[in-house]
């Protein structure tokens, strides 16, 4: 499978123009996978691998934790390919939820 082939992942949310998103982390974590699998960090097969897998794990998933599955592929690849820690990966969670609780409501969140 190649990256053009992004539409045949599974479950992956759509419309007629391709894939959707309620939230601009998903589209965030779906362009960071597109370049980490541009930069040869991992093959589109080991990608649709590790999401199946992630999606497997909550078969009773009506599609609206789609994208908490796909971080969490890319977290598990992330890991196993030693592109970051779950230490480096636990403080970046960390200080992005320090940052979204002091930011006013309406504004973007800064780093």
């Amino acid at each position: 499978m190649s990256a053009p082939d992004i539409l045949a992942l599974p479950r992956l949310p759509r419309d007629a123009e391709g894939p959707v998103f309620a939230e601009p982390w998903q589209a965030q974590a779906f362009a960071l996978t597109l370049k980490l699998h541009e930069a040869d960090a991992f093959t589109w097969t080991e990608w649709a691998e590790a999401l199946s897998g992630e999606l497997a794990r909550d078969p009773a998933d009506d599609g609206s934790r789609y994208y908490e599955h796909w971080v969490a592929a890319l977290e598990r690849l992330a890991t196993e390919r030693n592109l970051a820690t779950q230490a480096e990966l636990r403080a970046r969670k960390g200080a992005w939820e320090m940052a979204y609780l002091h930011t006013p409501h309406g504004q973007p969140v800064h780093l």
